[in-house]
């Protein structure tokens, strides 16, 4: 309350604070006890199996994640799991709509470079997670209708999928993309991301 008064008028202000319904509304509160769907993950950047268990709840008729955890046997990750797990964790509680984190977790490189997987280049460990998340995103329903996945073209995937995770070497790094998708033959080097398109031959 702010009031200002002297002998002539005397104006008095209540400051009314706005409900924050809207803001908290989509805030997750952990209950007692939760669902679970748990994903092995075989990643070329550990040398342990991975166990990522993947809760959520509930809310509005909807199902919405609300933790995530990471284990393995190899312990000296343990403290970079923890931060991982607890940050995404938050922002499945906090956020209304989460699948942010897929991108940001996919847009993460590993300074040693990936591997390729599937058929699918995977750029670092926290990509891989990325990937198991998508997967939990689009069992319990939360993209709806959206559709989320990005469809390479045939020859790109025929191409990716005969590359063995051991046979990286014969993709080299692409100077103007930066990934390991560039690929040497009848001396022209031609880069299969759909997204670049470099090439060149020796004269």
């Amino acid at each position: 309350m702010i009031r200002i008064k002297n002998a002539d008028f005397e104006i008095e202000e209540v400051k009314v604070e706005e409900p924050l319904d809207h803001i908290t509304d989509h805030i997750a509160v952990r209950p007692e006890t939760v669902s679970a769907k748990v994903y092995k993950l075989r990643s070329g950047f550990v040398k342990q199996g991975v166990y990522v268990t993947l809760g959520y709840i509930q809310q509005n008729g909807r199902n919405r994640p609300i933790e995530i955890f990471i284990n393995s046997k190899d312990l000296t990750k343990n403290a970079e799991y923890a931060v991982l797990t607890r940050l995404i964790s938050a922002i499945f509680r906090k956020s209304a709509n989460p699948t942010f984190i897929l991108e940001e977790l996919s847009s993460i490189h590993d300074p040693n470079g990936g591997y390729h997987k599937n058929g699918k280049y995977i750029h670092s460990f926290y990509s891989e997670i990325a990937d198991v998340m998508e997967r939990f995103f689009k069992e319990i329903g939360v993209f709806g209708d959206e559709e989320t996945a990005v469809e390479l073209a045939p020859q790109v995937t025929e191409a990716l999928a005969a590359a063995e995770p051991q046979m990286n070497a014969q993709f080299k790094i692409c100077p103007d993309c930066n990934e390991r998708t560039l690929k040497s033959e009848n001396g022209c080097d031609t880069c299969i991301n759909p997204s670049c398109g470099y090439s060149k031959c020796d004269k």
